[in-house]
């Protein structure tokens, strides 16, 4: 998993976890858990004696001198955090991705395959294969806001929200009919990268994918029943 740099507080434990097994007096004080700013990655952290957080702070977590943080404690998985910090996540998902509108929007424009048959658009809720052809084939002349993809893509009411979602099944590591995730697109990949990186269920198993099939099949224009009956299946999914 790709470092972080900064990270956004969801929750913040001044006396631990108290559903941990370990007795008080020994149980690791002072923990926040975070969603790091750049990578999605789920982190507790240990803050420095006479620190404390709330939830949306900011805290560095690089490798340089800390301020706030004394130690990553651990990564952890989505079940992990509590009940508090599922709810926060939420909120801090819709700001980091409004916060990095243009970069989401260049993955939009740029974003190819992962082999010859499945492409990374299919992997967003509710976009299947004749709904990746119209929107390479819009993208032709390339998005330039989550506006300008909702404007000219009927299928993509809200970008923003099927962004959300999909970090969120990432970070479950599975989608809401239960179905494993195999690969992703957004958690642990760098978005500026000109080379994408897919990680499938063992995170240390690291694949670089060339962006674009060798062989595409003929592209089949979907009729304006086909559009409408998937912008009703679309808004269904997001209403989950």
């Amino acid at each position: 998993m790709p470092s972080e740099e900064y990270a956004i507080v969801l929750d913040y434990l001044s006396e631990g976890r108290v559903d941990s097994a370990t007795p008080g007096y020994k149980r690791e004080k002072r923990i926040a858990q975070v969603v790091g700013e750049e990578f999605f990655s789920l982190l507790e952290v240990s803050l420095r004696e006479e620190q404390s957080s709330v939830a949306s702070d900011r805290l560095y977590i690089g490798k340089s001198t800390r301020e706030k943080v004394h130690h990553i404690i651990r990564k952890l998985n989505y079940k992990e955090l509590t009940s508090t910090a599922r709810v926060e996540l939420d909120f801090t998902l819709d700001k980091l991705v409004k916060e990095k509108e243009e970069l989401f929007v260049k993955w939009f424009n740029e974003c190819g395959s992962l082999t010859t048959r499945l492409h990374r658009l299919e992997l967003l809720p509710g976009v299947g294969k004749k709904h990746m052809w119209e929107i390479t084939d819009i993208r032709k002349t390339p998005f330039t806001s989550y506006e300008d993809i909702a404007k000219r893509v009927k299928l993509l009411p809200e970008p923003q929200k099927l962004i959300i979602k999909r970090i969120i099944w990432e970070l479950q590591g599975e989608d809401d009919k239960k179905k494993q995730i195999k690969y992703k697109i957004f958690v642990g990949v760098p978005l500026s990268a000109s080379g994408e990186q897919v990680e499938d269920g063992d995170e240390k198993d690291v694949k670089t994918i060339i962006s674009e099939p060798k062989h595409e099949k003929k592209k089949k224009k979907p009729t304006e029943e086909s559009v409408k009956a998937d912008v009703d299946a679309y808004k269904a999914l997001m209403e989950n």
